[in-house]
């Protein structure tokens, strides 16, 4: 038999070649500008004074050709990167805390900085400074959830780091340290109930894993607000229904005439409990929240709080920067919140 004769095997295309990478040359050629123009436009430097128009050229031609800035090389110019490391929070932050991190970012964001958030949940401190140093930040702002030693502080240091800074209720040896004093909001909470004639007071104390870095100075203010004048008791709850439901219905067995509730979200859960226990608020049971949401303007009765007065982001990015461009400066310690009690229906 006759076979059919086979047909010619066609040569595999070979693939397009990839463009070419655009360079500060190119977008200068473009711009009709200098390449030190093009550094300068791009890399925000503000000892060298461009023109608007000069600056909107050198942006037009670096957006047209597609033109990124090389990070690495940058650093090597500039000696450090402009990274800042932000380790993400362990435990849940609630609104408050939340919108104050985003501001901090878009503050740092606007000063040239990059912001990396970085996963450090189960690090120790001695395993967080390590992998924190491997990115080679400019600056670092622990949460404070990691507890830092100053050998912690140091290594990240001696990799780079201008400036250590810790966020929260301590400080660390060598470090910056933004103080948010958390026992001032327990202490303001129950100074307003004691004046409110409560004398059994129940301070809330969250279950989840981590909330005792805030929770337990609180408490500590509740205690020193309290002094001679009431008894406290620390009441263990969970952030859900069935947990204050439970508290809800021990409640009359108790003897507590009013309750820091934490924070307004405990707060609210809990009064929705008590009031479904058939328990009055305030005339049963008297409840203060902490951080001012306006959902607890909503509630009736309306929400006793303590209003935290936070820092903007842009002036907690401007420490920042200026801890960043003089390194040497001595740590300090700056204290950045203030608290109030906002008497409302629910006391």
């Amino acid at each position: 038999m006759s076979q059919s004769p086979k047909s010619p095997r066609r040569p595999t295309p070979s693939p397009a070649p990839a463009p070419p990478v655009p360079t500060s040359a190119d977008v200068a050629r473009l711009a009709g500008v200098s390449r030190a123009t093009v550094s300068y436009v791009l890399n925000n430097a503000e000892a060298v004074r461009i023109s608007e128009p000069t600056r909107r050229k050198v942006r037009e031609a670096a957006e047209e050709l597609g033109y990124v800035p090389h990070a690495a090389a940058r650093s090597l110019r500039a000696g450090h990167t402009r990274i800042v490391l932000l380790p993400t929070s362990h435990v849940p932050a609630g609104p408050l805390y939340s919108a104050f991190l985003n501001e901090l970012q878009w503050a740092l964001r606007r000063l040239d900085y990059t912001v990396v958030q970085y996963g450090s949940l189960g690090l120790t401190g001695d395993q967080a400074a390590r992998a924190w140093a491997e990115l080679r930040p400019v600056a670092v702002i622990s949460l404070g959830e990691i507890t830092l030693s100053a050998h912690n502080v140091e290594t990240l240091k001696r990799a780079g780091a201008r400036a250590v800074i810790t966020l929260g209720p301590v400080g660390v040896a060598g470090a910056h340290a933004f103080v948010m004093d958390q026992a001032e909001v327990g202490s303001r909470a129950v100074a307003h109930l004691v004046e409110r004639g409560h004398r059994r007071i129940g301070v809330i104390v969250p279950e989840e894993a981590g909330m005792e870095l805030f929770s337990a100075p609180r408490l500590a203010g509740a205690r020193a607000a309290a002094g001679g004048a009431a008894g406290i008791e620390a009441l263990p709850m969970a952030y859900t229904e069935e947990s204050a439901r439970v508290l809800a219905d021990r409640w009359p067995g108790l003897g507590l005439d009013a309750v820091f509730a934490y924070n307004d979200e405990y707060a609210m859960l809990l009064m929705r409990a008590l009031q479904d226990a058939g328990l009055r608020v305030p005339a049963d049971v008297a409840v203060i929240g902490a951080d001012d949401l306006l959902i607890g303007r909503l509630l009736r009765p309306r929400l006793s709080t303590v209003r935290i007065e936070m820092p903007t982001g842009d002036h907690l990015a401007s420490l920042v920067d200026r801890v960043v461009r003089e390194p040497s400066e001595a740590p300090a310690r700056h204290d950045l919140m203030a608290a109030l009690a906002v008497p409302r229906e629910s006391t």
